[in-house]
């Protein structure tokens, strides 16, 4: 396998324009040029792209209905040699898009993996929203299910950092109520058809995007930037439920110390304590 490695060609990853096809770079519109074949989300989508930059090249569809099939017919090609391109039909390949899975497969085969930058929706939202961008939580599409969508939020609810979702507008409202239900009402950006002719940013509370959107339908796709969780009053926590937060922060991605240090912020027991409560907590179970 590792032979084959050495002699194989390499999987570019390239961003495209989430709206604007002004923001096409020119490395990106020189890699699609150079490579032997695109795969793209929607070929009809792609083909727009690269007939606005004169780019010939034979592409097959991938999404995430056939990826598994899919990349068991590009691997082989890779490693004869052949070079790829992988694009979506807005944005960042392998962001809340199944060209994670190429890039795993092409890990597990020692085939290079290259990254052409490009715009990505949820950092764009970011950036205009207006609330915090230090620390942030990226969570793409929340489920259809109502049950499961509300277990994911319950998950979310007790995070400082600030919290971004992917929403079709079809789902847009019920969304809205159960953010409003779950997170209770918070500041909130609906970034909406971002770089694109109708480019909208509404800012305002859950609540207020609640009634706005039952008296309007929604339109277009929408980024949901949402204000992390405020501080709880102390005397409303107990030790181990300071703990339990710790414990949420450590599973949104901080180290324990680093959790247990914004838990005690929150809830007015020491550090120390805190760190205690968790570790014998975890020899417990």
């Amino acid at each position: 396998m590792e032979q084959k490695a050495d002699v194989s060609g390499k999987l570019y990853i390239v961003g495209s324009p989430i709206g604007n096809l002004g923001d096409f770079s020119p490395r990106a519109v020189e890699t699609l040029k150079t490579v032997d074949f695109i795969c793209a989300e929607d070929t009809r989508v792609t083909a727009v792209l690269l007939t606005k930059f004169d780019i010939k090249k034979p592409m097959i569809s991938y999404h995430e209905h056939n990826a598994r099939q899919r990349g068991q017919e590009i691997l082989p090609r890779l490693l004869e040699g052949e070079s790829c391109a992988v694009v979506t039909d807005a944005g960042m390949p392998c962001i809340s898009d199944p060209g994670e899975e190429l890039v795993k497969l092409c890990a597990e085969h020692g085939i290079e993996v290259v990254a052409v930058p490009g715009a990505t929706a949820a950092m764009t939202a970011l950036a205009v929203s207006g609330l915090p961008t230090k620390r942030f939580c990226f969570e793409g599409f929340l489920s259809v299910t109502k049950r499961i969508r509300r277990e994911h939020l319950e998950q979310l609810k007790a995070l400082p950092q600030t919290l971004i979702f992917y929403e079709a507008p079809h789902k847009l409202k019920n969304t809205l109520n159960d953010l409003l239900e779950v997170l209770g009402d918070r500041r909130i950006s609906l970034c909406r058809e971002m770089t694109k002719l109708h480019e909208e940013v509404q800012r305002g509370t859950i609540a207020e995007m609640v009634k706005l959107y039952g008296e309007r339908e929604p339109r277009g796709e929408y980024v949901l930037v949402v204000e992390g969780a405020g501080e709880s009053p102390s005397e409303e926590l107990t030790l181990q439920q300071a703990a339990d937060l710790a414990r949420e922060l450590i599973s949104g991605g901080m180290k324990a110390s680093e959790a247990s240090r914004e838990a005690a912020k929150r809830s007015g027991y020491s550090k120390s304590d805190i760190y205690k409560e968790l570790q014998s907590t975890n020899q417990k179970s």
